[in-house]
């Protein structure tokens, strides 16, 4: 279920309570004239269910009310109404299977904005991965897996193909490309600077790893693994379920192949450099392809879903 608050100038009214009225996706529907001073107007108030609302959304949008007013949606974790409970199952589909476009495309343009939060997530998952590295430690490979930011800007790349959003698409690419870039320079830098003092030695990043030699051999089931991780990531994005999202960060080889690259510049170890490049090369490449095609699937499932609605 899902609540809207809609604030519009009055003249505006009729046409938004007319897209809800008679939907049967609505449960509630509120109606509060002249209580919005910013924009001068009225508020609505609707409680519908996830499955019916793109269409009011895509019905809203087409109305132009984001430009005149302002559209609020938030997921209800919990509700008691039989109502809203009739409305549920008089919808076709599920809510879990339902994409709320909306709301994936703001988190998209959200999580996809470099900026320094973003760099400095990029910089230490990558740092910390080059750490897991010297020592050979998987756990803290994983670590640097969880830790990197780099999975919504890849899925966002996807959103924006399906979607036909070319901002997008440039915003998560400037994201991917600026953010791997900063921090494979800055953690070559730390590397360089921990090789003068003698903290790293070359046969720590030349010499065999056990441990951590998946990180620099690419093989066919890395791009296998970052498409079945992307596709799950995906859908744990566009779905109201969330218990997917952590395995990706700890399946896709990213951030330590970045680790490894930095590594590779600071001692000279062009091996450890060009294989690693194209693990990254792989895992991001495949998560690309994942996410187009699921969001793809999902959004040819939408507009069935949207069809039947409407007989």
């Amino acid at each position: 279920m899902l609540h809207v608050r809609i604030s519009i100038p009055s003249d505006r009214l009729d046409d938004v309570v007319a897209v809800f009225e008679g939907m049967p996706a609505v449960s509630q529907l509120t109606v509060m004239p002249g209580v919005s001073r910013v924009p001068v107007g009225d508020v609505v108030l609707v409680d519908i269910a996830r499955e019916g609302a793109n269409d009011a959304i895509e019905r809203l949008v087409a109305l132009g009310v984001p430009d005149c007013g302002t559209v609020h949606i938030d997921e209800v974790g919990s509700w008691l109404s039989r109502e809203g409970l009739d409305a549920e199952v008089r919808t076709p589909g599920a809510g879990a299977d339902a994409v709320v476009w909306a709301d994936v495309t703001q988190q998209a343009y959200e999580d996809s904005e470099l900026n320094w939060v973003y760099i400095t997530f990029m910089t230490l998952a990558t740092v910390l991965a080059a750490i897991a590295i010297v020592v050979d430690s998987q756990i803290l490979v994983i670590g640097a897996m969880v830790l990197g930011p780099e999975f919504v800007p890849i899925a966002a790349l996807g959103l924006g193909l399906v979607r036909r959003r070319p901002m997008l698409l440039r915003r998560a690419a400037t994201a991917l490309v600026v953010g791997f870039l900063a921090a494979i320079v800055l953690t070559m830098l730390l590397a360089l600077v921990a090789r003068g003092l003698g903290w790293i030695e070359p046969e720590q990043v030349t010499g065999p790893r056990p441990d951590t030699a998946f990180i620099y051999s690419p093989d066919r089931w890395s791009f296998v693994v970052a498409l079945i991780a992307a596709a799950a990531g995906v859908l744990s994005l566009t779905s109201d379920r969330l218990g997917g999202l952590s395995g990706v960060f700890i399946s896709v080889t990213t951030v330590p192949a970045a680790g490894n690259i930095a590594l590779g510049l600071a001692f000279g170890a062009m091996d450890e450099v060009s294989a690693s490049t194209l693990q990254l090369a792989l895992n991001v490449s495949g998560m690309v392809v994942a996410g187009w095609a699921t969001l793809a699937v999902q959004n040819m499932v939408s507009r069935r879903a949207r069809a039947r609605r409407l007989r």
